[in-house]
């Protein structure tokens, strides 16, 4: 492996970082957030915001058009080969032969990244059995299901005992319940050592289950960073989500004069959230009807990431 592995100092830092395709498309616009070492980090956001941009310029498949990415201390751009060597990626799309066996796999991702024959064996075995891939490890690929080939790409990037493991939409495409079974396995690897790990997803229960910060990412702008926690006490403890008959925005100006609606009320359609915070439900529904705002349904519920990414951007996180 690379020398200078466990440098002090942050997993990841990115710093104005750019990707501007050709026709100006701007994929990535200027984002900033660092990684401190055994941080579980996410990029929240929903198809085309520029997570996977995002990803493909920190494991240095895409060149940045401007900013600053580095890894345990490594510059991406001027030295790439240390920072692939501190980190593994397992991409959104499926990256195995299928006419080879899971072990082979295994094998020879040690051998790319230089891993010792005895280090290998070791890390291997222990991996197999971790991932519950006993049973499936010497047959071709092709035969595997979806998690499992999951769980053999997963282990595959594990084997060089990376600094930094970076998952990009890990759980697409898998059904619920194998897909609930992966985010288990991926909750416990923290608890194996002090690996960094950055996932990007359009899951919001995934997000909330795994991550210790959420960068929320909106047309390749970070938008809000902080906890999970945090993020969602933006928004207090309760909304009262009202479908109106009437104009939307006339309604939710209304409320805000009245003092009844802060800043981060919304609409979108004809459906109104607000929340809470020190009003009722039943002091905004008397204004409404007061108003002659007509309702066809009303909700109190808690707030979810949702409700701040749709307060944040005015879009849906809906997958």
């Amino acid at each position: 492996m690379t020398t200078g592995r466990h440098r002090p100092g942050p997993a990841i830092e990115v710093v104005d970082l750019r990707k501007t395709y050709p026709g100006g498309v701007e994929a990535v616009r200027g984002i900033d957030f660092t990684v401190q070492p055994g941080e579980v980090f996410g990029l929240l956001g929903p198809n085309g915001a520029g997570k996977s941009t995002t990803i493909g310029m920190l494991t240095t498949t895409i060149a940045p058009t401007a900013g600053i990415a580095r890894l345990a201390g490594y510059d991406v751009v001027r030295d790439p080969l240390s920072a692939r060597q501190v980190s593994s990626v397992v991409f959104q799309e499926a990256v195995v032969d299928r006419g080879l066996s899971g072990r082979i796999h295994l094998d020879m991702h040690a051998r790319l990244w230089s891993v010792t024959p005895d280090s290998a064996r070791r890390r291997s075995a222990e991996l197999i059995e971790s991932f519950g891939l006993g049973e499936v490890i010497d047959r071709p690929v092709a035969g595997y299901s979806g998690g499992q080939r999951r769980r053999l790409e997963i282990a595959r990037a594990l084997v060089s005992e990376p600094q930094v493991l970076f998952l990009d939409e890990p759980t697409v495409g898998l059904d619920t319940r194998i897909r609930y079974e992966l985010l288990d396995l991926i909750s416990g690897l923290r608890e194996r050592s002090n690996m960094t790990t950055l996932l990007t997803t359009h899951y919001l229960d995934e997000a909330e289950r795994l991550c210790d910060r959420i960068a929320v990412v909106h047309a390749g702008a970070v938008v809000a960073l902080d906890t999970p926690q945090r993020l969602l006490a933006r928004l207090g403890d309760g909304i009262v989500e009202v479908r109106v008959t009437g104009d939307p925005q006339a309604a939710l100006s209304r409320l805000r004069s009245h003092g009844l609606a802060d800043a981060d009320a919304f609409a979108v359609g004809a459906t109104l959230t607000v929340p809470l915070h020190d009003h009722s439900s039943q002091s905004i529904l008397d204004d409404l009807v007061s108003a002659n705002v007509g309702t066809s349904s009303v909700a109190v519920r808690k707030p979810t990431l949702d409700d701040v990414y749709l307060q944040l951007t005015g879009d849906s996180l809906a997958a």
